[in-house]
């Protein structure tokens, strides 16, 4: 699937041009870089910028009218992520929207001109993208994905639908995770030895990395995993899903989706959906002449949580009433 297939499946509010027609820029028409982490094929990830494009629709910029979009796809690869991020500051856009923290950090490599708005980044301030949230100072601002105390919560919510735990992975790529997995490690680490449980930090860069972890964790009970928030990981969430099923590992995930779409067993985290979309009224207000350097970096409003107990069963797990109670979704 191309570029522009995907564009057509988000429902026709953005159409990708063609490098000829991009060169151009008509009078009274504003020009947006998109820089996306996701793959053509996530569903996910085109229901995010769905979002995004309707609320920039709501606030009067529509693509092929008054405003001309730019739209590359990193799938989660750097080196790909790195050739679009030059590529889209030669355009010199008015506004980049970048979609997470490998994405944000090759524009901040490229440029410290253009304005950039980024969405579902976790540290900006530890990556050095902006001074503070309350005032960013350069030419970035956004919306966070979520602060680092939310692995020792995926962690807490793991033991209470896999208790008896005696180890736990955290599953990331450091290539592409905040800090090079530090940002989240630095919670979960003290959070997980106060129970007397054993910390991972589990760094896997390729599928057959991935699969030794989860295959290490499951030669013997009470292995556990946690996937930190990182497009790596998400963009090979198939293959953790089903290596954690046949290795018989509870394991708890950032992205409601994957708990319906791929038996997934259990999900916390923030409301992607609405961030990507929170992201809109950010570039309609550069685009109407303010500066990011004065707009504050924001923090996620709402998290989701969903359970499969299709899976726990198949795991030999019981969905406790208090997780139950407490989840936005449960698949039975």
């Amino acid at each position: 699937m191309r570029r522009r297939e995907f564009i057509a499946l988000i429902g026709g509010a953005a159409v990708l041009r063609s490098q000829a027609a991009s060169a151009q820029n008509p009078g009274g028409v504003r020009r947006l870089g998109v820089l996306l982490s996701l793959a053509e094929s996530d569903p996910e990830g085109k229901a995010q910028f769905s979002g995004f494009t309707q609320g920039l629709a709501e606030l009067g910029w529509i693509d092929g009218r008054n405003l001309q979009m730019e739209i590359r796809l990193g799938r989660g690869d750097i080196d790909r992520i790195r050739t679009f991020a030059k590529e889209l500051v030669v355009l010199q856009p008015d506004v980049i929207l970048s979609h997470g923290t490998p994405v944000t950090a090759a524009l901040h490599r490229e440029t410290r001109t253009i304005p950039i708005v980024f969405v579902t980044v976790s540290d900006p301030v530890g990556d050095g993208f902006v001074a503070g949230l309350p005032h960013p100072g350069g030419n970035i601002t956004g919306f966070l994905t979520s602060e680092s105390t939310i692995t020792a919560k995926m962690f807490e919510l793991l033991t209470e639908i896999a208790p008896g735990l005696k180890r736990v992975a955290m599953l990331f790529n450091p290539d592409t995770a905040p800090g090079g997995g530090a940002y989240y490690f630095r919670d979960f680490e003290p959070a997980v030895r106060s129970t007397n449980v054993e910390p991972i930090a589990a760094r896997a860069q390729s599928d057959a990395e991935i699969e030794a972890i989860v295959t290490s964790l499951g030669g013997e009970p009470g292995g556990g995993l946690i996937i930190m928030p990182d497009y790596f990981m998400l963009n090979h969430i198939r293959s953790i899903t089903s290596l954690a099923a046949r290795n018989n590992v509870p394991a708890i995930y950032p992205w409601r989706s994957v708990v319906a779409d791929d038996g997934a067993l259990f999900s916390y985290g923030p409301d992607l959906r609405d961030i990507v979309r929170r992201g809109a009224p950010y570039v309609d207000r550069i685009l109407r002449g303010e500066k990011p350097a004065d707009l504050p970096v924001q923090v996620p409003v709402k998290f989701e949580m969903a359970v499969n107990a299709k899976t726990a069963k198949a795991l030999g797990l019981t969905v406790p009433p208090s997780i139950r109670l407490r989840a936005d979704e449960v698949i039975e």
